[in-house]
């Protein structure tokens, strides 16, 4: 693969990863985040695969397979399961709405690209340029993380953390053994199980898995 095509393939992949992000500000409805999040995944996966297909590494290729099987297949079905046991279609009371959400996106944007600047200087390469997309998704996974209230909303903030900090990673390190992407990948899925029982539990208990809701249920 050449330098220009690998530039511009990695520059559409980063260009997904981050929309799918602002997505998820975007979008109410709960479905629409799950979609997303496969998305994000997938565009992670194919972030991963260049890279591999770029340094010529069979263990980075592995990776990406990994990548891809568990942030674009295997999380996004427990996330469905965990919104079918939730009862709850849609995202109802944000603290913060669309427009402000999407503004707020913009700014953490700009953000991430004036604070990575001195990492992108450092690393000097095709793919350290790409650095500030994973941390500025990094930053609107703790914005919605803030201002989402509904468990599964919390849950794709979450996922919107690691994936940036995976793909922070990737970048600035051109990949990171398999071993430790594998340790870390298991580690969130066996949250998001964690959290998939747990919010079954609170919808068969009190019958919602809102925030606001379970703090007037405590109150």
């Amino acid at each position: 693969m050449s330098d220009a095509s690998f530039s511009q393939l990695l520059d559409l992949a980063c260009g997904v990863f981050l929309l799918a992000a602002v997505g998820v500000l975007w979008r109410r409805r709960l479905t629409a985040l799950v979609r997303l999040l496969a998305l994000q995944g997938t565009a992670l996966a194919a972030v991963v695969a260049l890279l591999a297909a770029h340094e010529r590494s069979v263990e980075l290729a592995a990776v990406a397979a990994i990548v891809a099987a568990l942030k674009a297949v295997v999380v996004p079905r427990l996330l469905w399961r965990t919104l079918a046991a939730s009862g709850q279609p849609r995202e109802t009371a944000p603290l913060a709405n669309i427009t402000a959400s999407l503004l707020a996106a913009a700014a953490l944007t700009l953000v991430a690209y004036a604070a990575a600047d001195p990492l992108v200087a450092l690393t000097g390469t095709t793919a350290g340029h790409a650095v500030p997309v994973g941390l500025a998704v990094m930053l609107i996974g703790f914005f919605t993380l803030a201002t989402r209230r509904r468990a599964v909303s919390q849950v794709t903030g979450m996922l919107l953390i690691d994936n940036g900090i995976d793909a922070v990673a990737f970048l600035t390190t051109a990949g990171v053994p398999m071993v430790v992407e594998l340790g870390v990948s298991l580690d969130l899925l066996l949250a998001v199980v964690v959290l998939q029982i747990l919010t079954a539990r609170l919808h068969a208990v009190h019958g919602v898995t809102g925030l606001d809701e379970l703090r007037e249920l405590h109150d």
